[in-house]
């Protein structure tokens, strides 16, 4: 079948049309069995991005966990200050530590690994931003963002089983933003809007570009332990250096 007879061009569409043809830009995935419980996988096997419940974030009522976050929340992200929480999703992925295939078992970076007082979990899916020298040198830009998975084997971080019951929430912002955890860590959250909604409003290539797992590797073996140097910061002293 040549969809180019059928399907109109791009450039000619409205709202109707995104509508009717966006299936046309969905990966296709096979269909899960009946009772089996939906889980966010990503095309290269890893876990969906998400962060543990009970990881904390800066917010302009202090650090707070991401389980606590409800719409209309102000987050203080990487570029655009104090930003409003526009979507929250949560789900249990897997009920027990048996159920979870080891490919999709969470991080743990252990303390100290990289200026953290305690040890803290990462889903391999997730996406962080990070500050090396290896990136300047490579981009010309300190800042880049890679997959958590990127840091497994290094720095004594590793797979680890999650917890029964491990909950995985998803925050998400009218455009997608950096958000500082307690860590020290930098997580990537995504925009809420559609596919539909961006390409009507003709929106520019995303902010974060993520990089693919050769150049992330090359990045995240360059890190040292003060890469997470807002580490034991609170929010009031982030949000502060970054309007001084």
């Amino acid at each position: 079948m040549n969809l180019a007879r059928i399907v109109p061009p791009v450039e000619t569409w409205d709202r109707h049309m995104f509508e009717r043809w966006s299936f046309l830009f969905k990966p296709f995935a096979p269909r899960a069995e009946a009772g089996a419980q939906e889980v966010h996988v990503q095309p290269d096997g890893t876990q969906e991005a998400g962060l543990v419940s009970s990881t904390l974030v800066a917010t302009a009522q202090g650090w707070t966990p991401v389980r606590n976050l409800k719409p209309g929340d102000l987050v203080l992200t990487f570029d655009a200050g104090l930003q409003p929480v526009t979507k929250v999703s949560s789900e249990v992925p897997f009920e027990t530590a048996q159920d979870c295939p080891s490919a999709l078992w969470p991080l743990e970076v252990p303390k100290g690994a990289f200026g953290n007082a305690t040890p803290y979990h990462l889903l391999s899916g997730q996406n962080i931003m990070v500050e090396s020298d290896a990136a300047e040198d490579m981009f010309g830009d300190p800042f880049s963002v890679i997959p958590a998975s990127a840091l497994v084997g290094l720095r004594g971080i590793e797979r680890v089983p999650p917890k029964d019951g491990m909950e995985v929430v998803r925050i998400s912002f009218a455009d997608e933003q950096v958000v500082f955890g307690e860590h020290g860590a930098l997580y990537l959250c995504a925009s809420s809007r559609d596919m539909v909604e961006m390409a009507l409003e003709q929106r520019p290539d995303p902010l974060y570009a993520i990089l693919p797992p050769a150049e992330a590797r090359v990045v995240a073996s360059s890190l040292g332990e003060d890469f997470a140097s807002i580490a034991g910061e609170t929010p009031r002293d982030i949000l502060g250096a970054a309007l001084a």
